[in-house]
């Protein structure tokens, strides 16, 4: 499994046209074959600060979705609208065990 953690701080306000293009983003991820989990949230502490969460089944499938016409545009997007930071880290991993 192929997991991508990490945050982006946009150095201003989410606003109505950034969330719509976020959630865009999101439901066209998520529809994909091989994707797991694919999640932006806000951090609590810092809400211009987007925290990044994916997990995909294999390479072959995050391959396919860095090829995707929404990530065209999600790039399209963030290049018109430059973030201030950016930490994405990737990793190769299990399905991990339940906590508890």
């Amino acid at each position: 499994m192929i997991q991508i953690n990490g945050t982006i701080k946009l150095g201003r306000e989410i606003d109505a046209a950034t969330q719509k293009a976020m959630v865009t983003m999101v439901r066209a991820s998520r529809a994909e074959d091989g994707c797991l989990d694919y999640t932006f949230a806000r951090d609590l502490a810092d809400p211009n600060v987007m925290v990044i969460f994916e997990r995909w089944r294999d390479r072959a499938a995050l391959d396919a979705h860095a090829g995707s016409s929404h990530m065209a545009e999600w790039r399209t997007f963030m290049a018109a609208n430059p973030p201030a930071s950016r930490d994405l880290r990737i990793y190769e991993t299990d399905d991990g065990q339940p906590l508890g």
